[in-house]
């Protein structure tokens, strides 16, 4: 019996290599529904391709152009109740959520409800409500399978093993497009600059967090959310060559690594075939070419996003999401070219400071929490950097 899928941010990066492991195996998945942004031309492609029952575009001037150039056996939505109609179709089994932001919440929590499995690749979600989301999987008996490569490895390295036997899970990073600048030379970074990451392909948000680092800072929280270990125990290492895509050591001196190729493909597929591993074609790795491995620990003067990461980890309760938001608006002005690259650090960290904090949040107070970082980021004047 084939996964039925949903696709939610079909367009972006994790969305089309998703619908390549789908073209790649057709009698394992079958497209049922996709949601997107605003970008009408790849929708309508992938509709026509791949035949959803429906789809949603974020606004209605999209979902007019969208549902112009399809057939009226494809339903046409848009706006949040289409995104959420999509999240719980009836038909599916299976969501794959890639929404980048915060906007996942809520369509990713409403799938868990629906009682479908969950591939994630929205870290926000776990992120600003991680109490709420791993407790509504646990109510609902759904399981929620990551997507990003790391997690996906430590998934694979954790398969099998005790918890209780685990000494600490490390997670790698490319140190992003300005690994090798020093701080002085950061203050002329432009956005183009930050675009350029050495290995992966990603979006531009992702891409900008890959260069703060601040990426990895998201991803320990969405490893303590998945995996249940204190932040003590999770570490992080620069490995430029993104061959090892994380590790777990445990107690006994043992380190399990999951190695390939950077192609996303493969993480996707193993949350959409797990516990099955299907063929891929792609790159295999060449352990010869490849003829080296380099690490080194990341530094918290050189990546302050880390820390603050790091921190409001901790602290958790609302933190998390005030720092996720800021960011989030900070990526964005950066984009624009509205303001300089080390600016990003300082709005999170001024967010950071001047927040209520309320440690056991509802929804609701972190859909506040949320809205009040941004109106404050967005307010914030740089004087220097």
């Amino acid at each position: 019996m084939s996964e039925k899928v949903v696709i939610l941010g079909s367009t972006g990066s994790i969305g089309t290599n998703t619908l390549e492991v789908i073209r790649q195996h057709p009698e394992e998945f079958t497209v049922v529904a996709l949601a997107a942004g605003t970008n009408v031309e790849e929708m309508i492609k992938q509709a026509k391709a791949y035949r959803p029952k429906v789809v949603s575009m974020a606004t209605k001037e999209a979902a007019e152009k969208v549902r112009f150039a399809l057939d009226d056996s494809i339903q046409v939505l848009y706006g949040e109740e289409g995104l959420l109609e999509v999240a719980t179709y009836h038909e599916a089994t299976f969501v794959v959520s890639a929404i980048v932001g915060s906007r996942g919440l809520a369509p990713t929590l409403a799938a868990i409800q629906a009682g479908k499995k969950i591939g994630l690749a929205n870290k926000e979600s776990l992120i600003t409500a991680g109490h709420i989301i791993t407790e509504a999987a646990k109510k609902a008996g759904v399981p929620i399978l990551p997507i990003d490569s790391e997690h996906s490895a430590l998934f694979q390295c954790l398969n099998g093993e005790r918890k209780q036997d685990v000494q600490r899970l490390i997670v790698t990073a490319s140190g992003g497009a300005f690994r090798d600048w020093s701080r002085e030379q950061l203050v002329n970074a432009t956005p183009a600059d930050a675009l350029k990451h050495p290995n992966w392909s990603m979006g531009p948000k992702v891409t900008v967090d890959s260069a703060t680092l601040m990426n990895k800072g998201l991803e320990v929280m969405e490893a303590h959310w998945l995996f249940g270990f204190p932040y003590e125990q999770i570490e992080v290492l620069i490995h430029p060559q993104s061959i090892i895509h994380s590790m777990v050591e445990f107690h006994d001196g043992a380190i399990m690594a999951q190695l390939g190729s950077p192609d996303m493909k493969v993480p996707i597929q193993y949350a959409l075939s797990y516990p099955k591993r299907l063929p891929l074609s792609g790159e295999p790795l060449d352990f010869v070419q490849i003829s080296r491995l380099d690490f080194r620990k990341p530094d918290f003067v050189q990546y302050p996003c880390l820390k603050m990461a790091y921190e409001a980890g901790r602290a958790g309760g609302t933190m998390p999401t005030v720092l996720n938001a800021a960011n989030e608006v900070a990526v964005e002005q950066f984009l624009a070219g509205e303001i300089p690259f080390l600016a990003i650090e300082h709005k999170v960290e001024e967010a950071l400071s001047s927040h209520q904090w309320i440690p056991h949040p509802s929804l609701s107070e972190i859909e506040e929490a949320d809205r009040w970082a941004r109106e404050f980021a967005k307010k914030i004047k740089i004087a220097h950097v």
